[in-house]
């Protein structure tokens, strides 16, 4: 697959409208894109244990998203073959207080994943710059210097902080890509339809879903210009295709694959010493009677 195509490179321009929602590139045949997925899955585990090993990389993985977009069941599926210690999801909801009484990036900086090992960010600090953009209330609400609060340019600064942020991060071996699951208005209604009529489904359904549905050009234009000013070599984004969830989970494999093949992960060089260690080791387990 050539994932080149959902790449945003660094100062690039982005029209999302450019972007097929129901995108399957060569794939016509469902089956196929499983069998490809179930692969991934399958070097994803390997290559994460090399990661553990290794003990110098950390990768993490950013999911960002209009509602029913289909976040949770990309990171379940994908994430599937890792072994769960050395994997962790955190999902970001409304900052509580005391987050609140700390910069913006403090609470996914306490959340970031140690080396080796992959973290999840399910939302992520961009919420600060899209959710709170579209609402401007909320950071008027903020416990915020007033000069911040009035700052036309917050927003730009905001994105520096973050690109900051994001290049130290790499900097010192927390390698990031982003992922946008690029979903079509049309598609989030039939979900959220599903979700009201399945019996199963009606605890995932929120009327402020809706009530954030009729925001969509707002939410639009934040991911655009979010986006546009945040992706870097250091911390891509790429923009996935959401309307085919099995299409969208192949695609982040692919992606996921691509970026841990490029560390260049081996596992530890054992010593002389620690050779030697094994060979005594190997002797006493050798002579023990049964």
């Amino acid at each position: 697959m050539n994932t080149d195509k959902f790449l945003v490179r660094e100062g690039a321009k982005l029209a999302l409208k450019k972007h097929a929602t129901d995108f399957t590139g060569d794939y016509t045949d469902k089956k196929q894109a499983e069998k490809d997925l179930a692969r991934n899955i399958e070097r994803l585990g390997k290559l994460q244990d090399v990661m553990y090993a290794q003990d110098v990389y950390s990768l993490l993985i950013i999911f960002q998203a209009m509602d029913a977009a289909g976040k949770d069941g990309a990171i379940e599926h994908v994430m599937s073959g890792i072994n769960p210690q050395g994997c962790h999801v955190v999902s970001f909801k409304q900052p509580s207080s005391e987050e609140l009484d700390h910069d913006f990036l403090w609470r996914c900086q306490k959340a970031l994943p140690e080396r080796g090992k992959i973290g999840i960010f399910n939302r992520s600090h961009y919420e600060e710059v899209l959710v709170v953009r579209v609402h401007p209330g909320i950071l008027q609400s903020q416990n915020l210097p007033q000069s911040v609060k009035d700052d036309r340019g917050v927003w730009k600064k905001r994105f520096k902080a973050i690109r900051d942020w994001e290049d130290h991060l790499a900097e010192n071996g927390t390698h990031i890509i982003k992922f946008f699951l690029n979903v079509s208005r049309e598609e989030q209604k039939n979900r959220f339809l599903s979700r009201i009529n399945e019996p199963d489904k009606n605890w995932k359904f929120s009327m402020g879903d809706v009530k954030e549905r009729a925001l969509w050009d707002d939410y639009m234009k934040a991911y655009t210009e979010a986006i546009e000013a945040t992706s870097t070599k250091a911390a891509p984004w790429y923009v996935i295709p959401a309307d085919k969830k099995w299409f969208t989970r192949l695609a982040i494999s692919a992606i996921v694959v691509e970026k841990m093949q490029s560390l260049g992960l081996h596992y530890p060089v054992v010593t002389d010493a620690h050779r030697t260690e094994l060979a005594e080791a190997k002797k006493l387990l050798e002579s023990e009677k049964p």
